[in-house]
């Protein structure tokens, strides 16, 4: 398959009109041409590295978030998980990273690479987190059927190896509390340090990245200095921490859009979630704007999970992150593209010879303009190199 004559964003900068040619899940060749749609684009697909498949995927208002995983057989929830991935890729985001994953999403992955549905690239991360943490306290405490936990360093090295046999492509580990975990805090300590060495530790000899959801500054602070691979919502990131991120060039996904529809009561939440959100995005702001400016390396991570960020959304936080960031729109659409695919370690993002065919199709120049990445503007998705939205010009 091919395009001829759009007008090239690959990826990191504008390249003029080019001649693209692809066959499946391949491009083959990118050369100059003469402009012949001059009113298109084409960029590569974008890569939201922190996103929850599995929750409602239904028409209209989500059901309560804590109780429909408890009320949902797991069966229906991997048909909402796979419409959910495929409402992404329909909306121009054609890899995902799901960080609190099981045996639900890998199925998801693998039927997606098998060709049994179409479906985005997808990876995998299975959480390591403690007794009362954040991940295991979205289950309220009188319900007998729990996510897996672990505490103290062998019990941490065990379940890394359990999640490494199930298939897992990473981990992800708490080192603070959250926002929408029941009677949690922010500043409450997610494990010890010996603990959260030994996580990174055994999922490096694994091969696998480790992502650490991190609100606090002590959670932050802890996680670097331990060698976590990518910061989780990073909130009160201190000026020496930012420093410290922008020198190592840590990916932080801010998950902007979530934590202000929370604090502003815009989705359904308890009010103990709300307070918490709200407190967090009153000091934000000023902190994330320091931290890109001292160059840390933000990429695109929603928590997008259906009843609070719905899919498709990512498009509308990549244009937030020039509001709330103070990146240019080049900078912020590398963020979701080359940069956010470079923290994940997949050969995507970028529109070049050997690498994944995946593509939009826009009209608008969304480098210049960020407000042009919109849904209404999406003329052609391809994914793996099949068109799956759309019609090429």
């Amino acid at each position: 398959m091919r395009l001829d004559g759009i007008p090239l964003w690959d990826g990191t900068e504008y390249r003029g009109p080019a001649d693209l040619s692809w066959e499946p899940d391949r491009i083959i060749d990118v050369r100059p041409a003469t402009a012949r749609h001059d009113d298109l684009c084409v960029l590569p697909g974008l890569v939201d590295t922190h996103v929850h498949l599995v929750g409602y995927a239904g028409a209209g208002d989500p059901p309560d978030f804590a109780t429909w995983p408890l009320v949902t057989s797991r069966d229906e929830q991997v048909l909402h998980g796979a419409a959910h991935a495929q409402q992404a890729m329909r909306h121009g985001v054609t890899t995902l990273r799901d960080l609190a994953g099981d045996e639900a999403q890998i199925a998801l992955r693998r039927a997606f690479d098998a060709g049994v549905l179409p479906g985005p690239r997808i990876q995998v991360h299975g959480v390591v987190g403690m007794t009362a943490g954040h991940n295991d306290l979205f289950v309220p405490p009188a319900y007998p059927l729990r996510k897996p936990t672990a505490d103290g360093p062998d019990e941490c090295r065990k379940l890394v190896r359990t999640w490494a046999r199930a298939g897992m492509d990473g981990i992800k580990l708490t080192t603070s509390g959250g926002v929408l975990s029941i009677g949690d805090r922010n500043a409450w300590r997610n494990y010890t340090r010996d603990e959260i060495k030994a996580v990174v530790d055994e999922a490096h000899a694994l091969g696998m990245r480790v992502a650490a959801h991190a609100h606090s500054e002590d959670g932050i602070r802890v996680a670097v200095e331990e060698g976590a691979d990518s910061i989780e919502h990073g909130t009160l990131m201190s000026k020496d921490l930012a420093e410290a991120l922008a020198a190592r060039g840590t990916p932080v996904a801010p998950t902007l859009l979530i934590n202000e529809a929370i604090a502003e009561g815009r989705v359904p939440v308890t009010a103990e979630a709300r307070a918490k959100a709200a407190e967090l995005v009153a000091t934000r702001d000023v902190l994330l704007a320091q931290a890109a400016a001292l160059g840390v390396r933000f990429v695109l991570g929603t928590d997008a999970n259906g009843h609070h960020v719905r899919f498709g959304d990512q498009l509308a936080e990549v244009v937030h992150m020039t509001k709330i960031l103070g990146l240019d729109a080049g900078a912020a659409l590398r963020a979701a593209t080359s940069d956010a695919a470079d923290a994940i370690g997949m050969p995507v993002g970028r529109i070049a010879p050997g690498l994944g065919a995946d593509l939009i199709v826009l009209r608008g120049r969304p480098w210049e303009r960020a407000e042009d990445l919109a849904a209404g503007n999406i003329v052609a998705v391809v994914s793996r190199g099949r068109l799956v939205a759309g019609a090429l010009p």
